[in-house]
């Protein structure tokens, strides 16, 4: 018998994919996720313990497109740095630690504004 006329042979049916194989690969999603964000704050913990606290960057603002003016905290001193590329000067020395403004109106925090438009939009 020729083989091009053969009746074709009954392949193997494919394993369905269930509802179980779908919750295995969330679940595994979900693990790896939690290990990212696991090790993404222990690396910002260690970064912060590492530092020195009595130097830090207390403020900064930009001042064009590559310059900015930074206010540096080096023991009890305040510094005004400026800083370009391939530079940094020192603007002014403050002696006192300087007191930061205060807000006239104080900025709500992302969690309750998220929370806010989340009501707002579950009740339409």
């Amino acid at each position: 018998m020729n083989p091009l006329f053969a009746a074709p042979q009954a392949l193997p049916a494919a394993h369905p994919g269930g509802i179980s194989e779908l919750a295995h690969v969330i679940v595994a999603l979900l693990l790896v996720l939690g290990v990212v964000l696991v090790l993404a704050r222990a690396l910002r913990g260690a970064r912060a313990l590492s530092g020195d606290p009595s130097l830090a960057v207390l403020a900064q603002v930009s001042l064009g497109a590559k310059e900015r003016a930074v206010l540096v905290r080096a023991g009890r001193t305040q510094l005004l740095v400026g800083v370009a590329p391939g530079q940094v000067s020192l603007l002014h020395v403050l002696p006192e630690p300087a007191e930061p403004p205060a807000s006239a109106t104080p900025v709500p925090a992302f969690a309750s504004t998220f929370q806010a438009l989340l009501r707002k939009g579950l009740h339409r």
